[in-house]
């Protein structure tokens, strides 16, 4: 039975490694690339479509990974799937986003190089989640300790904060991330999460001041309004009432039902004690997001010269409060406009339109610096001081292709991103495949894919791309306008394939654009932009006296984002898109230097509506998150590729010579396996480490074969337990008797699990008296290895203690024997080694050496002697030789004990250092040697044995006699007291007090 189930087990992994070949006919397969038809858009969409409505989501092409959205919750982000996951082979499992992320760690843990993991898709797709899930992944699998813990909360909560600063309710989705975001997760040498760092790129800046119907502004402004404290929207000069504020509701959804903002703001509150904001930062930040509100509601009117005033000042009033800036200024630099006259700066006034363009610009300006400034201070917050060398996993949500209704500059920037990251994953893929084909020493067969390098020159080439003619239209002097940049562009780029405009365009095609447009073939697709807003977006310029007003703003966040340096630097600032540009550059270098993982998000409908699957939508988001082409590229020739280990261990059943074990190398295993299958040569290669099948035919029929042969196994499988297990319910009905044919091997069965039981349960040392109990047939076994097993302990102990521990054993044994359970602090003295001495021989007189004729000293301490007349303290030497004990003062030995003639040792029960050595009456000794000594368990204990007098200690107590002199005697009483003392008592009595013992002693 105990084999049936290894052998089910150790299947059990095959079995789900290749789940998705056996179930094919009704999931579709779990990898694209096993498709018959993998040119086939129609048959790319009809295996995700069958996955889907069996709540299948992910599937792979190769190592990427395919997610559709489910737009309901799945049981399959649980701690235990966290674990299934955890350490196991790619294959081994079903597609899953765990796979994807256990992947890069591992490999990163083993290889030691860095990984990073991009996610895309269009807004909606489930991006944000994935990255959410991934770092929860880390979170739970990694090794941890109490102070990696603050790490990884920090890495958690700076998820909501980002979010609710940079994230938005549009059309398509009511949590879209309105910035890139790229986060690498630091790991030590042990695999441990131990910081991280985040880059942002392209906050949406134009939505704090404008949102399209059916749109909100960012989720900040509406969770601070709903659960912002009573007190702090008072001081904020703010109504719960997002209705009340310019900003917020030019969408006309202010309140949305599937958002609750009320919770989200504890949330955000909770995240931002956690990542180490202060109050004060606190107080600034929401100074700024409530300044913003404030903006949008100040309204300007035109006076009888038409210049914009501002009739009401209530809003700029809680602006120069909460801002720290002063009242007339901020408000004349709304209305006014600093410009050079006569080389000399003058204020001009301001038009109601640029009034409110300033406004604004101002708006923006704030938010989109503020924004920068949290991603830094996040960075701060989960920033590693330390130097050592650390591996890296970065995680890059970044914005999917875009096409709306009208796109505008975003768009534009966020697609020219999506064509560089598309650019690089072909790149990287190819040069992946490549690299393998070349391991393996297999021929390259070139495929033919859409280089979209093209694409990305449009844009992004210098003096002819698109930037920098928008570049040059922002910054030449004179009135630039949409229009002229939109004729530049006719004149530089006309002639590009990939570029046309109304006027460029055939007649066809002339209707579908607008004089204002122009419109790029993109590799997803065409996608027409609207030139209107492209230059103003692209300046973002902010004029020099709101920029003076904001420098010396009191709010420190403010004063942070906006620095007086800026205003002394005469060079204009580089445009938003070249910034973007520049970014992304170094962006794509990060990526380059690291091993790639990617994740393609695909949103099923736009209704986000469980079960429902769009088949055009799909198609489209098929199209432009390159995933034909990264199949063309990932299948190169090859449907399956496998080590020989795996193929053979999986479909050695299938030929006799591999069955049931292989003892060759795997290899020549797998080179016989496939002859005796029938492969034909085009049908596959085979590398250096791994089998290559060309048809995904080929590995189904050999899939077909190895089902077939695993039931017919399973029925002789089941037939052999059955015999099995029949023999082991005999064996126990006769287990008491001799051993005989019919319990022979249930015994043998029982003695077998009891002594690889009782391995793991042997005692380590000889103080563990355990020993596991065994079956009454073993009793007598049992004993005589318990007996063993302490003495094989005893003398593995024996040989492992050293001199020095055994004369210290020896010490402690005679110390044991004297005091154990009799005096007060034995119990803690146990663990503290005894000194060879307390004082070396050049620590004492050389005089008294001397006098001790050269014995050699053997012991010394320092003591305290109480003499005959007042028993008066007296600090002295006690030093030990061979064959005497002397009492010294400086260079006088004052007395001397022979062992020979030592009478006796008293000392007390209680803690208090007092000994007493008693001698015998003659001329030659003064009275008994009375002595407190702080080490007095090693002093006697060094005394009883150079005098091999052991059997002389007593341990009184409440009171001993001892001999003053000559026919004198006399009493010391042990007692006990608030403070330690030792005096003469008015009855002449010596009096000893100690301190009560502590509980334990």
């Amino acid at each position: 039975y105990k084999q049936l189930k290894w052998s089910v087990q150790r299947n059990n992994t095959d079995i789900i490694m290749e789940g998705a070949l056996i179930a094919r006919d009704r999931v579709g397969v779990q990898d694209f690339v096993l498709l018959d038809s993998h040119t086939s858009e129609a048959a790319f969409l009809n295996n995700l479509r069958k996955r889907y409505q069996e709540n299948l989501i992910y599937t792979y092409i190769g190592t990427l990974l395919v997610s559709v959205n489910p737009y309901k919750e799945l049981d399959i982000y649980t701690v235990t799937q966290m674990q299934l996951y955890r350490g196991v082979n790619f294959f081994e499992l079903p597609p899953h986003l765990y796979a994807i992320a256990d992947n890069a760690y591992r490999v990163m843990c083993s290889e030691y190089n860095n990984h990073f993991i991009l996610i895309s898709g269009e807004s909606g797709a489930g991006k944000t989640e994935a990255s959410k899930k991934i770092l929860q992944y880390y979170a739970v699998t990694c090794p941890t300790t109490e102070q990696l813990q603050v790490v990884r909360d920090r890495l958690l909560l700076s998820n909501p904060v980002l979010e609710a600063f940079g994230n938005a309710k549009t059309l398509r989705n009511d949590n879209s991330s309105r910035f890139g975001k790229y986060m690498d997760i630091q790991f030590d040498f042990k695999g441990a999460p131990v910081g991280g760092h985040i880059l942002s790129y392209l906050i949406e800046k134009s939505r704090v001041v404008h949102q399209n119907h059916g749109e909100r502004n960012f989720h900040i402004f509406y969770q601070l309004l709903e659960g912002g404290e009573k007190d702090l929207l008072c001081w904020l000069g703010l109504e719960r009432n997002p209705q009340k504020y310019a900003y917020l509701v030019q969408g006309r959804c202010a309140k949305v039902f599937s958002i609750n903002d009320k919770n989200d703001w504890k949330i955000v509150r909770k995240a931002f004690s956690i990542i180490d904001f202060t109050e004060k930062d606190l107080e600034h930040l929401f100074g700024i997001v409530a300044s913003v509100l404030h903006l949008g509601n100040i309204q300007f009117e035109e006076d009888s010269n038409g210049h914009a005033i501002i009739r009401n000042g209530t809003q700029i009033k809680w602006i120069s409060k909460l801002l720290g800036v002063h009242l007339s200024i901020l408000q004349e630099a709304l209305t006014h406009r600093k410009i050079e006259a006569r080389s000399e700066e003058v204020l001009s006034p301001l038009n109601v339109d640029l009034a409110f363009y300033a406004r604004d610009a101002v708006a923006k300006a704030i938010y989109g610096r503020t924004f920068t400034w949290l991603v830094n201070k996040i960075n701060g917050s989960l920033a590693n001081k330390d130097s050592t060398r650390k591996t890296v996993i970065g995680l890059l949500d970044i914005y999917g292709f875009e096409v709306l209704d009208t796109n505008s500059f975003e768009q534009f920037c966020i697609n020219y991103c999506n064509e560089k990251l598309q650019q690089l994953l072909i790149e990287m893929t190819l040069k992946a495949e490549q690299e393998e084909y070349e391991m393996e020493g297999i021929e390259w067969e070139p495929i033919p894919y859409f280089n979209n390098k093209i694409i990305c020159d449009l844009v992004e080439q210098k003096h002819k791309g698109i930037i920098s003619i928008l570049d040059e239209e922002c910054l030449r002097p004179g009135e630039a306008t949409d229009l002229s940049f939109l004729e530049k562009l006719e004149e530089k780029v006309g002639d590009h394939a990939h570029f046309v405009t109304r006027k460029l365009a055939d007649q066809k095609t002339r209707k579908s654009i607008d004089w204002v447009d122009f419109r790029l073939l993109h590799y997803a697709g065409e996608v027409t932009y609207c030139a209107v807003g492209f230059l103003e977006k692209n300046n973002d310029l902010l004029y020099r006296n709101l920029k003076e007003v904001l420098c010396n703003s009191k709010n420190g966040i403010v004063r942070d984002c906006f620095l007086l340096s800026e205003l002394d630097s005469r060079r204009r600032p580089e445009t938003v898109a070249t910034q973007f540009k520049n970014s992304l550059m170094s962006l794509i270098e990060i990526l380059m230097s690291k091993e790639p993982s990617y994740i393609r998000c695909i949103k099923p409908n736009e209704n986000k509506e469980p079960g429902k699957f769009d088949d055009c939508l799909i198609r489209h988001q098929v199209k432009y998150l390159g995933l034909m082409e990264h199949l063309r590229v990932r299948r190169a020739g090859f449907a399956y590729r496998r080590k020989y280990e795996h193929f053979l261990r999986r479909y050695k059943s299938l030929c006799p010579a591999t069955w049931p074990h292989w003892h060759g190398p795997a290899a020549e295993g797998v080179e016989r396996l496939i002859k005796h299958i029938g492969y034909k040569p085009e049908e596959y290669k085979l590398g250096r480490t791994k089998i290559f099948i060309r048809f995904p035919k080929t590995l189904f029929a050999t899939e077909d074969a190895f089902e077939i042969r695993k039931h017919l196994m399973a029925q002789d499988l089941w037939t052999w337990a059955v015999q099995i297990i029949r023999k082991f319910i005999q064996g126990f009905i006769n287990r008491k008797k001799p051993l005989c044919p019919e319990n022979v091997e249930f015994v043998r069965l029982v003695q077998y699990k009891y002594l690889m039981k009782l391995r793991d349960h042997i005692p380590r040392n000889v103080l563990d008296k355990s020993w596991l109990q065994p079956p009454s047939i073993l009793e007598e076994i049992s004993e005589m290895l318990q007996k063993m097993c302490i003495r094989n302990l005893v003398r593995k102990y024996c040989r492992g203690v050293t001199p020095e521990r055994k004369v210290q054993l020896q010490q402690k044994a005679v110390t044991s024997a004297i005091f154990r359970g009799k005096k007060e602090g034995y119990q803690q003295s146990i663990n503290l080694p005894f000194a060879d001495t307390r004082l070396k021989e050049t620590d004492i007189n050389p005089k008294v050496l001397q006098l001790i004729q050269g014995e050699k000293v053997k012991y010394a301490t320092p003591v305290v002697k109480y003499d005959r007349n007042g028993f008066k303290a007296r600090e002295r030497l006690l030093v030990l030789t061979q064959s005497s004990a002397y009492v010294v003062e400086m260079a006088k030995i004052k007395q001397k004990i022979d062992y020979a003639t030592l009478k006796g040792i008293s000392t007390s029960n209680l803690g208090d250092g007092i000994v007493v050595m008693h001698v015998p009456e003659d001329n030659k000794q003064k009275g008994d040697v009375i002595l407190q000594c702080e080490h007095i368990f090693e002093m006697v204990t060094k005394l009883c044995m150079l005098a091999n007098k052991q059997n002389l200690v007593k341990v009184v107590k409440g009171s001993l006699r001892f001999r003053i002199g000559s026919g004198k005697e006399g009493t010391m009483v042990f007692t006990v007291g608030p403070e330690p003392h030792v005096f003469k008592a008015k009855d002449g009595q010596l009096t000893v007090v100690r301190k009560p013992s502590a509980a334990g002693d």
